[in-house]
């Protein structure tokens, strides 16, 4: 009943809209030389489709400019002798704001007497040149379109091949059965911390991130073998870029919704000056959801954040970025039952406990980003930033003590007193200084070398109720400076027009504890004709475990404690990966990867009959002795058709079948817990454009549709005729010599958006309305002991039927 009100408010609205006169808006932007970082003077800029044709070149700066564009989606095509020819489709041109592209164009490979033989750049490829292997490119337009998003990049990301998040209603990144805490984020070309609201110590769970989708430029995604400038990383790497504000003239974006409200500023800073500034505020209260009768959520959430850059370019030095993006968040949940909330360190193990969870995080980056063309074949970029993470987490919990009689017949209940049961504090900075040279020799070869050094500072103090104590103990008390340098060497050669190679080392080194690594990382793309490619590609890896794991204190049996890890070495990994893909036609696209990784030196728990590795480690981490001997392998395929937005619709279907295995010092290969076997994506949308009386609505209708394997997970104890056989008294619940054997419930999830647009003179109005799991679909995910249900074992489910419903003024 309650989908059917909002959906009826949202179509009253909608059938209320009227609108003016035939609009128009400006579409210009700045072409540059992707390998020297130089304005390109003269290239030729049309809009296809247009009749008469729509044409200009651009200026002594590289600046191009249409005016009087009519409103719609449009395609431009730029060309430039000696360059590769190059299309940006799927370009939104609205009344209350104009459209300002960044554009960089590469020079193409054999030239002669003047006669170009162009490449052209394919939709979806990378933006990153020397990456070739396990790409994706994630357009401003696709964030927006992708139902489910919620504003967020890291929710997006879940809808190509072979990537996943936990259907708990967090948008972690699960790569190819790797744990998401083995990921890089980058901002703007440069490392930060996790950008997770709520973000546990793993930065492996957060609900959302302070990441705003309507500041993205252009991004690209990497989900294995990855080119030598990228190390400490295993799982993924995610490089979201912001884009620039408009340096001519101001502009705003409103938006208040059912999750807050936020509000966008931009501009030049003078006339005349090409610099900008880019402000973004948000603010937001789940708990109104709640209120509403929307959905239940338990307690108070609440969180806020603020993106910023700045874009200062120079005569003679070069030009200047300042970017920041910070948030603070946090919940207050009371009398959660097992369903609720997992508690840092201690699975779910009865209905009969409640607890109350108080959390609060901050977040904070700081960078600036200079680049400059030291001449026509080269350039160099340096960069500095600052990254700051804390996070404060109190679980107080009570038991209900159940009291039989003689006859097995219940005759008391009681409740125990309330225990602080985790008292967690951990404030963490990080300062990077990074630079890089890249030169393009001749049209044939390039080469970058680039050096970071970072200084991380940590200050642990962690303490858990112990039952023999009665009382809380310290787990961790740290604090601790770690610096860390790495290195990388790249080379791409061209063959010739068709055959491309991209080699390189990596190099890094952990100072305090002496550990060194030398990452090879080789790459070949091979272009059969205009419409099939191949690649192959293989790159070493390595990164650090979770900085709590060296500085664990492991209890003695005399009563004294030992900090065994702190000379645990680093995880490594082997990729290899190998792929086709097939350009049916400009806008259809059909691609075939398939992967394997082996993963060693895996920290496992230094104990032969131990099933623990940190590989698995997410909220519910254990502090226990660990060794560098455990191994792993995540092998699979991926299959995907993509038909990119064209003629007012597009589709994205992909498949993974994949395996995730790893083994401890037992000796078995158990699945990682992230061993789902198998992910389907069916996405697809229509545009429905040139409504109204003036023609100047616009409805868009978008769907995605999920499966995927059920969650692994750590059975309850059990007799041998299956009946649970738990022992409350001595605190054993669970069969960890079953653990990851099986899943529960496959994972299905229906998500539905609609969008309505309309124009008028200044400015755009948007009503957008996504409804993701729309079925309430409830799958199993893990189960605990309670006795009041059918055979005493309780189920935790996926995350239900949630709207987010928002209305955005551009102007």
């Amino acid at each position: 009943m309650k989908r059917i009100i909002l959906t009826t408010l949202i179509i009253t609205v909608f059938t209320t809209l009227a609108f003016s006169q035939k609009l128009t808006q400006t579409v210009r932007g700045t072409i540059f030389d992707s390998d020297n970082k130089l304005p390109l003077i003269g290239a030729t800029v049309i809009i296809i489709g247009t009749n008469p044709l729509i044409g200009t070149a651009t200026d002594l700066n590289g600046i191009f400019r249409f005016d009087n564009i009519p409103l719609g989606r449009i395609a431009v095509k730029i060309s430039y002798l000696g360059y590769e020819t190059k299309t940006i489709s799927d370009i939104v041109v609205n009344s209350g704001k104009e459209v300002v592209l960044d554009l960089t164009m590469q020079e193409s490979v054999t030239t002669m007497d003047e006669v170009v033989i162009k490449a052209y750049k394919k939709k979806g490829e990378a933006i990153n040149d020397m990456s070739q292997l396990s790409t994706h490119s994630i357009t401003l337009e696709e964030t927006k379109r992708f139902t489910g998003g919620m504003d967020d990049p890291a929710r997006v990301v879940s809808s190509f091949a072979g990537v996943a998040s936990t259907p708990d209603g967090s948008s972690d990144i699960i790569v190819r059965g790797n744990s998401p805490k083995y990921m890089q984020w980058r901002l703007d070309g440069a490392e930060i911390s996790s950008p997770y609201h709520m973000d546990d110590q793993n930065s492996s769970f957060g609900a959302l991130t302070a990441l705003n989708n309507n500041l993205l430029a252009t991004s690209d995604f990497y989900t294995g073998a990855f080119s030598s400038e990228y190390g400490d990383v295993l799982s993924c790497v995610y490089d979201v870029k912001l884009r620039s504000g408009n340096n001519e003239k101001f502009e705003a974006t409103g938006g208040i919704g059912l999750m807050g409200t936020e509000l966008t500023v931009e501009g030049p800073f003078k006339k005349g000056y090409a610099g900008s500034y880019l402000f973004n505020y948000r603010y937001s209260a789940i708990s109104l959801i709640n209120e509403l009768g929307i959905v239940d959520v338990p307690g108070v959430v609440d969180y806020q954040d603020a993106t910023f850059k700045i874009v200062l370019p120079t005569k003679r030095a070069g030009t200047f970025s300042l970017y920041g993006l910070g948030g603070l968040s946090g919940f207050s949940m009371e009398n959660m039952g097992p369903t609720g909330l997992s508690t840092p360190g201690r699975p779910t193990t009865s209905a009969l406990n409640s607890k109350d969870f108080l959390k609060k995080n901050y977040l904070a980056n700081l960078g600036i980003n200079h680049i400059m063309s030291l001449n026509s074949k080269s350039f160099v970029k340096t960069s500095l930033n600052y990254s700051g993470t804390g996070a404060n987490d109190d679980v107080f919990e009570t038991d209900t003590i159940r009291t039989y009689n003689i006859d097995n017949v219940l005759s008391v209940d009681s409740i125990s007193p309330r225990m602080h049961m985790i008292q967690s504090r951990i404030v963490n900075s990080t300062i990077r200084g990074s630079i890089t040279y890249s030169n393009k020799i001749n049209a044939k070869n390039k080469i970058q070398i680039g050096a970071k050094y970072t200084l991380y500072s940590f200050n642990y103090n962690q303490n858990i109720f112990n039952n023999e104590e009665a009382s809380l103990i310290n787990i961790n008390d740290f604090k601790v400076n770690l610096g860390t340098v790495n290195n990388f060497i790249s080379w791409k050669h061209s063959l010739n027009e068709k055959i491309d190679i991209v080699a390189g080392l990596h190099n890094m080194n952990i100072l305090t504890i002496n550990k060194s690594t030398l990452e090879p990382r080789l790459s070949i793309g091979w272009n059969i004709n205009k419409t099939n490619s191949m690649h192959a590609g293989y790159g070493m890896h390595s990164t650090t475990e979770s900085i709590h794991n060296y500085y664990a204190k492991i209890p003695q049996n005399n009563g004294s404690y030992l900090e065994p890890n702190k000379n645990l070495g680093l995880l490594k990994a082997h990729h290899f990966v190998l792929g086709y893909e097939k350009h049916f036609s400009e806008n259809l696209i059909g691609k075939i990867e398939a992967y394997y990784q082996f993963l060693y030196n895996l920290p496992v728990e230094n104990n032969d009959t131990s099933y623990y590795a940190t590989i698995n480690e997410g909220i519910d981490y254990r502090y226990v002795e660990l060794v560098n001997k455990g191994s792993g392998k995540n092998y699979g395929v991926e299959i995907s058709i993509e038909r990119f937005f064209d003629k007012n619709f597009y589709f994205l279907l992909n498949g993974s079948l994949f395996d995730s295995k790893y083994k401890s010092l037992e000796g078995v290969w158990r699945n990682t817990r992230y061993n789902n076997n198998y992910i389907v994506n069916i996405l697809c949308g229509k545009e429905f454009k040139n409504l109204g009386k003036k023609q100047n609505q616009i409805l868009a209708l978008n769907a995605k549709i999920f499966f995927e394997g059920g969650e692994r997970y750590i059975p309850l104890l059990r007799d041998a005729q299956g009946n649970v056989a738990v022992e409350p008294q001595n605190d054993r619940y669970f069969d960890y010599s079953k653990a990851y054997n099986n899943k529960l419930d496959n994972i299905f999830l229906l998500n539905l958006s609609v969008s309505y647009k309309f124009n008028k003179p200044g400015a755009t109005h948007e009503i957008f309305l996504d409804l993701m799991n729309l079925t309430n679909s409830q799958g199993k995910m893990a189960e605990y002991y309670d006795v009041s249900k059918p055979g005493k074992v309780g189920y935790s489910t996926q995350f239900g039927f949630f709207p987010n419903l928002m209305y955005r003024v551009y102007f």
